[in-house]
């Protein structure tokens, strides 16, 4: 990967992946970071506390001044907008509309029109239940049905993108399965190991959700989980000095993997073994369960990505033993 140069605009800089973007970003030498996010009192804010930026921006203050004022901020070379409400079970849909869908038109046109480097979070929970294929190559975005008003408002803006012809100078990165040290502010949004390492503390089990289907037994729905370490070093290669990739790529292993083999990972990490309970599936997110993810990642390869994926188990060792147990922060 090429060097990043110039100043960097990183918006959801105090959340999970945002966070850990910063993060990388320093260990480039990369100080000159402006983060834009709400930043409050807990976890969010503990996950700035290592990190080096030059300034840090309430994020409706941010997109006011922009609205108001283009160059209120000076002009940055790379824009990474990670900034959004990442809840699968949101039912605001106004909310969604105005967060996911509104706030990354602006901020889009802002950067395009400002000749900066414009790359967007966008979401596995585009492709839904996976009928339609999870091919990153297929231009036909159309064809896709998310399950969730949260997979909408992503789907929203790469259908607007693509419209508006933007797909051809921009980046948009469908994140799958991301895990890894900062996420403790999501609530219950955070990932199964997360969670799970909670659980094993309180009552030396985990709990599973039976499968509502006859063709997948119960624990092994499978998804592509990639830890956050990986998904960071994927999305500053297209950042990179030289780098002209655009349009809609997967982030993943390219690997799906059983929910009982996470579970496996996180207690051999523990030095236990693992205990399981089954529990049914709430009715709210029963017709709404990806079942099975698993990203195609040939397009991000040819992009120029070459660096190896860590395997499932070492990357929940490493966040369990140097995360999670010590109960610390990326760069503490």
């Amino acid at each position: 990967m090429g060097t990043l140069e110039g100043r960097i605009l990183v918006t959801g800089g105090a959340g999970f992946i945002g966070s850990a973007l910063v993060w990388a970003l320093n260990g480039r030498g990369c100080d000159d970071v402006v983060i834009a996010d709400f930043r409050g009192a807990g976890e969010k804010d503990r996950n700035l506390r290592p990190l080096r930026f030059s300034e840090f921006v309430e994020a409706d203050a941010f997109r006011a001044k922009i609205a108001a004022n283009p160059g209120a901020f000076g002009r940055f070379s790379t824009v990474f907008h990670l900034g959004a409400c990442s809840s699968t079970t949101e039912t605001n849909a106004a909310y969604l509309r105005d967060n996911n869908f509104e706030y990354t038109r602006e901020i889009a046109a802002w950067s395009l029109a400002a000749g900066s480097r414009f790359i967007y979070a966008s979401s596995a929970a585009t492709y839904g239940d996976g009928i339609a294929g999870m091919d990153d190559r297929d231009g036909n975005l159309a064809r896709l049905r998310p399950l969730n008003l949260y997979g909408g408002s992503k789907q929203d803006f790469d259908l607007h993108a693509q419209g508006a012809g933007w797909l051809d100078r921009i980046v948009g990165l469908k994140y799958f399965n991301v895990f890894g040290p900062n996420e403790d502010h999501k609530g219950e949004m955070r990932s199964l190991v997360n969670k799970a390492y909670d659980q094993i503390l309180r009552t030396g089990k985990v709990r599973l959700f039976r499968s509502a289907r006859a063709d997948y037994r119960d624990g092994e729905q499978k998804r592509d989980f990639l830890y956050v370490k990986d998904a960071v070093e994927m999305t500053l290669h297209f950042a990179g000095a030289g780098s002209a990739a655009a349009g809609l790529y997967n982030i993943g292993t390219g690997r799906a993997r059983t929910w009982l083999d996470l579970v496996g990972a996180i207690f051999a990490s523990l030095g236990r073994a693992p205990e399981i309970e089954f529990i049914d599936m709430p009715a709210s997110i029963r017709d709404q369960y990806q079942y099975f993810t698993q990203a195609d990642i040939g397009k991000l390869r040819a992009s120029g990505y070459s660096k190896t994926v860590t395997p499932l188990e070492d990357a929940v060792r490493d966040y369990v033993a140097n995360y999670l147990v010590p109960g610390r922060r990326l760069g503490e």
